[in-house]
Formats: structure tokens, sequence, C-alpha cells
């Protein structure tokens, strides 16, 4: 982590001009022969229209002077060596280049014995970074300290000064590994934007303490946004970043991070806090802690604690959909040890549920206090398995009203998987066990037992064949599967629903045995899952173009086991499935998913999804979600290139079932070839019948950093595709 970045680059001229100096021992050798070998600590070999001995223990070369050293090259139009003062001397066209750099100037004295002296008006270049600059004058101080005056430095091509760092003094320290710059200013496009009286940085990859560079934007809902970090590094496994946030409707929010990474444990803790919330007229916070704890080479500990002070904190102070819509809080501390044949794990959990709106409350989960888990797996001969699933749970709850009470499951299985090359054969039985103990009052306890026996037999076989298409070779499967489960019903009101729903209806969903998720609940089955898939592979590259999916349960008995106000099954069978995706072209892919009832001969769910990008910075998405009764939504988004150098962004996801926007989002970049300066504007839905707009704007400069506000989270999130300019074009 650096103040000023790129001024860590500036050490490289350094380190190689007292490199040259340090082994300036004249020779002359026409055929430069033998340098390479003798390595960095062979001699110089020097070569020149003319070299003699002027005085006693003086040596001139003048004319094409040129000294070599392995893996160095030292140029100049005249030099003078002084053994007796070990001074050199050179003048006219003085060049010195490296593998990592070039640097030219117009005089160089530097004594050998200290390494004192200077080197007037240096231009340098580093060839790999794409870096260059220059400066009035370097003076060595010693082997390990120099002094700058008026340097710059730019990552722009020769003859483009977009943009460039301007220091007054810069100061080197090598044995510290740290400079020291006064007086340093950023100039974009002939204008100061940035300046600092003074700043130190690292001159190694490694971290050191300092301000990072700050970012802006502003939002509707807190106006003008200024976040400045300031980074501590404590030491090389642990750090910790403060970043004091100015919001200008709200006012200042102080935050911190700490983050460790230990031999046995490692960790990310963060708090936030907004003293007098300007709008909200309330102070507001939140914490976030992650820490794992290893405590054996089988056995971990963790700990996860989310809270914040309201329901609306991220609605109002993130940008982020992803964090905008989150509704439960997760706080849990667990043990866990991984054996070769068992598991075990022991963990307390409870959430804090953020509220959308009043009218339409969202359900609190019930708080595990505590759980403990144990899984068996066993192979025996001929590959039966044996499997034991088991936990014992106690659910409380905040709300009086809610029931609460303790739950022991154990569901052990034998399972006996048969295969070969074209199909396989899996039959397998259990016996599904509960217990629970539940609180009638503060004296006494319901205690109800349930008992399922559960039969299921999965089977199926490939078939498939070669073919050829537009002059290529491909491969066809045909994969006809077969899933029969049973289960004998078992009245099951009088348990309460703690943790259990039930399942999307997918095709994953087809192939399970209980449609429920949670233990609270055990369906009673007799039904048979058919389904057939069938792919279409490049015979040469084994890329999937199309894949085929079709699939349906029938039920040969009527439902009996529901959760609490659900209605009942009539049918005989579940919805068909199809779903057709695949890279069909070279820049086309699909994704589609489709739910249909049957029965009524309606559509019930519909995904439809393509892409097309036929190369970096060309996106298209398109799509298209419907849910019955609930969810009709369309969403689009895109980049691309609007002409040479600018680039177009947007979204738009629009909810018709609320008439409402989720997400708008329109953007442009533009790449100066050393540059990029992209800007952003978002509308996002937060809350029930509330949206909040956000500006983002962000200069870039290769190979120095990002100033402003940040959009590339937003950008990747919301855009799929999506690439930064830089990564797209080459600079020139």
């Amino acid at each position: 982590m650096s103040t000023l970045p790129g001024f860590a680059l500036v050490v490289l001229l350094l380190t190689a001009a007292s490199a040259a100096a340090n082994g300036l021992a004249l020779k002359k050798d026409v055929e430069l022969a033998g340098s390479a070998a003798a390595g960095k600590a062979g001699p110089l070999f020097v070569t020149a229209d003319r070299i003699e001995s002027t005085a006693a223990n003086v040596i001139e070369a003048s004319g094409r002077v040129e000294a070599r050293q392995a893996g160095q090259n030292f140029f100049a139009n005249w030099l003078r060596y002084d053994t007796t003062l070990s001074l050199v001397e050179a003048r006219g066209q003085v060049r010195l280049e490296q593998a990592a750099l070039q640097v030219a100037g117009d005089a160089l004295k530097l004594n050998l014995n200290d390494y004192s002296g200077g080197l007037t008006q240096p231009v340098y270049r580093f060839p790999s970074q794409q870096g260059r600059g220059g400066a009035d004058h370097i003076e060595f101080i010693d082997e390990n300290h120099f002094k700058l005056q008026d340097a710059t430095y730019t990552t722009c091509p020769t003859g483009n000064d977009d943009w460039f760092l301007k220091v007054s003094d810069l100061d080197i320290d090598r044995t510290r590994n740290v400079g020291t710059a006064r007086h340093a200013s950023l100039r974009f496009l002939g204008v100061p934007i940035l300046y600092t009286p003074w700043a130190d940085f690292p001159l190694s990859d490694a971290r050191k303490t300092g301000v990072l560079a700050p970012t802006f934007g502003t939002t509707e809902r807190s106006g003008l946004d200024i976040l400045v970090p300031y980074y501590l590094n404590l030491a090389p496994n642990y750090d910790a970043t403060l970043y004091p946030r100015l919001l200008s409707k709200r006012g200042i929010q102080l935050g911190g991070e700490f983050r460790y990474l230990l031999n046995d444990m490692h960790g990310e803790n963060r708090l936030e806090y907004l003293p007098n919330d300007n709008e909200a007229n309330r102070s507001r916070w939140s914490v976030a802690l992650n820490n794992t704890y290893r405590l054996s080479a089988n056995t971990q500990a963790g700990m996860l604690f989310n809270q914040t002070s309201d329901d609306d904190y991220f609605r109002d102070l993130s940008n982020l959909i992803s964090i905008t819509s989150l509704s439960h809080l997760n706080r849990e501390a667990w043990v866990t040890t991984q054996h070769a044949a068992w598991n075990a794990e022991l963990r307390a959990q409870s959430f804090q549920t953020l509220q959308d709106s009043t009218a339409t409350p969202i359900a609190e989960p019930y708080a595990r206090l505590p759980q403990a888990r144990l899984g068996v797996l066993q192979t025996f001969g001929r590959g039966l398995e044996f499997r034991l699933d088991s936990e014992a749970t106690r659910f409380a709850h905040s709300d009086p009203a809610k029931t609460e009470g303790t739950r022991v499951l154990a569901y052990p299985t034998l399972r006996l998987p048969l295969s070969n090359s074209f199909g396989f054969l899996t039959p397998q039985v259990g016996w599904h066990s509960s217990y629970y103990a539940l609180d009638d009052d503060a004296l006494t306890k319901q205690r109800i037992t349930r008992n399922v026996p559960i039969f299921s037999l999965d089977s199926g076989v490939a078939f498939d064949r070669p073919f050829r298409f537009a002059g290529q070779d491909y491969e066809q499967t045909l994969e006809p599967r077969a899933y029969y489960v049973y289960a004998p019903y078992r009245n099951q009101d009088a348990i309460p629903v703690f943790d259990t729903a039930l399942q999307d209806f997918s095709y994953a969903q087809m192939f399970t045995e209980n449609q429920f998720i949670g233990g609270d609940r055990v369906n009673d089955a007799n039904q048979l899952t058919l389904a057939v898939t069938s792919r279409f592979t490049e015979a040469a590259s084994g890329l999937e173009r199309l894949q085929f999916t079709l699939g349906q349960r029938y039920y040969f008995s009527t439902q009996q086991v529901r959760l609490p106000g659900a209605t009942l099954r009539t049918s005989n069978a579940t919805d068909l499935l199809a779903a057709v995706s695949g890279q069909i072209t070279r820049d086309w892919r699909i994704d589609t998913a489709w739910q249909y009832d049957t029965q009524n001969g309606t559509t019930i769910r519909q995904n439809l999804g393509a892409s097309y990008r036929p190369g970096p910075g060309r996106s298209l998405n398109f799509g298209y979600r419907f849910i019955d009764q609930t969810t009709e939504q369309v969403d689009l988004s895109a980049q691309w290139p609007l002409a040479r150098r600018w680039y177009g962004m947007f979204r738009y996801n629009y909810s018709f079932q609320d008439d409402k926007l989720v997400e708008g989002l329109a953007g442009l970049e533009y790449n100066g070839g050393c540059w990029a300066v992209r800007g952003v504007f978002q509308r996002l839905a937060t809350k029930e019948n509330q949206s909040t707009d956000a500006f983002f704007i962000q200069l870039e400069l290769s190979g120095m950093g990002r100033i402003g506000a940040n959009p590339l989270d937003v950008l990747k999130q919301s855009v799929p595709g999506y690439r930064p300019s830089n990564e797209i074009l080459q600079t020139p």
C-alpha cells in the first residue's frame, strides 16, 4: 500500500546509477569478450575512439565511449577516471541501459569511495512498466541515499504528457526502502488535480502505512460521498484500515477494518459508526466479524457476527443490490471436525432480520441454541454404502407466541451403487426417525415421535452417436433417467415448523426423496420421475454446444403431508420441466428453462437468457423471468464500443408485476491510452416503493491507481461480461 505508488519506480533509476559506477575499472577489449560470462562481479570493458592517460593515475576516453558489464551498458561522448581520487566524470549524451531501465543525462560526477556525486538533467524510462520521467538533478548522498530535484513521472508514451506526477524534492532511502516526496502534485490534461505537501511511500512491494487513494461520488439519499482510507501496516501478517467517510446529507461516518493471518487462525473484522445521522436523526452503526481458528489437523472453530443499528442501514448507505437486498444477517459460532469415515459439528446460530416494510413483515427465523450434528459414511464390500445423518437442535424464538423446543433427527441409509460403461442402477433404503420435545409451558413438554421408512431407486443409461454437421464432427448423447421413491404417510400436523420450507420445484428437486427442505416434514411418496437429456458436443474439443433436458414426476397416490396453510396437490403429475442451454456459436450462448402446467395448459415459470459476446468489450445480455402470479421481469444489459476508445454500458431491469424499475444503469468509458475515465449513473430499488440514485466518476491512471468513486464492482455485477477498457486496449 503506498501513498503515491508511481514514485516507487524512481528507485530503479538510482539503483542503475550506482551499479554502473560500482565497477569502473577501465580495460580495453575490442571484442568485449567474456563480459557476460564474468557476471556482475566482473570487470568493466571500455571501447572508445580514443583512450589515453593524460596524467598520473588519470585515464580519459573520448569519442563514442562504450562501457559494458554483464546486465548493463554505459555510453558517453567523454569520460575521465582519476584512480587516485576514485572519481569518475562523464559528459555528452551520457546514457545507462539495463533490462529494466534506460536513463540519459548531460553530465555525471561520481566518487567511487563513498558514492557521492550527481547526474544532471536525467531522463529515464522503464520498458517493462512503460513508465518514464525526468528531473533537473540527482544528488547521490551515499550508496543508499539519493535526492532528486524537480522530478516527474508518467506512464504515457513519449510525446504524450496527458498526466504526470511532479515532485519538488524526492528523497530515496534504500536502507529502509522508503521514499519521501515534498510538494507533490498530480497534473491531468495540464490541470493540477491533486496536491500533497508531504508523502512517503515504499520502494518495494512491501505494504506501508499511509493514506490510500480517496474515492468520491454522489447518491440521492446521502449526497456527496467522499471516503479517504488510511492504511496501517501493523505487521507482515496483520493490518488495519481506517476509512472516514463524508456524507454531505448525513454527516461523517467512521469505519475500520482489521485483518490477520496467523498459523492457526485468520479473520476479517469491520466496524462502522455514523453519529447523529442528519437524515435519520439518530446514530447508526454496523458490525461484521468473521474469524476462523484451526484447533487441530481435522478440527476448526469459527464465528460470524453481523449486526446493524436499523433495518435501512444498507439500503441508505450502500449502492450494491446484493447488499441492499439483504434480509437476514447471520450470527453464529461453530466447531467442526472432519475425518475419513465421520464428521461432527456443534453450532449456535441466530439472525437479525431487516424488515422492508411494516405492511409485509419478513418472518424472523428460529435461533439454533445450539445444534449438534453427526455424520457417518462407511463403505463395505461390493460398494455397499452406509450413511448416517443425525442432529439435535434446540430452537428458540424472540416471539413468545412461537413454539419452542428440541428436535432430534436420525436418518441411516444403505445404498448400493451399481454401474458400468453405459448406465447405472442405485437402490437405497433408509429409516427417517425424529423426536420432538416441545415447550407447552414452563413446566411441561409435549413429546412427539415420527418414523418413516424410505425406499428409492435411481437408474439411467447413456447412448451416444457421432454425426457430422456443417463440415465438423460432433457427438450426440441420449441420457434417459428414471427415479422412484416410496415413503408411507405419517400424520405430522402436530409437529411445528422450525426451519422447514417447500423446496423450489426444479430439475434437481425432482431427483430428491423429500420435497421439503429442513427436518420438520417428510413427504409421503409413491412417485416416479422420468427425464431425458441430450447433449451435442464437438468431437475435437469436447465443447458442449447444446443441451436439451425434459423431465416430469408422476404420482401414484394423493398427497397428505403439507405445511400449515398450504394446499394439497390434486394432480397426478408435476409440471413439465424443459431446459435448453449451450454455447451454440463462438459468440452466442443461450440458457432457457420452462415449467409448464400440463393439466391446465399454462406456463407456470419461464426463464429466457441469451448473451452475445463477439469479443472483449462487446457484450449483450438479455433475460426474461416469469413466475405465475408473482414475478415478471425483463433484464437487458450491455457493454459496447461507441467510437474509437469510447465504450457505453447500460442495464435495464424492470418488473412488470410491480410496475417499477428494479435497477437502471447508464455509463460511458473513455480510454486515453495511458489513462481511462468512466462515469456511471445508477438507479436502484432499495425498498418497497423506494429507490435511490447514485453517480460514479473515476479516473484511472495506468501504473498509478484510480481516483474517484469506484464503479467497477457495480459494473461487473450489473453487466455480465463487462471488462474495463484498459484490459481491452493495448497501451500504445
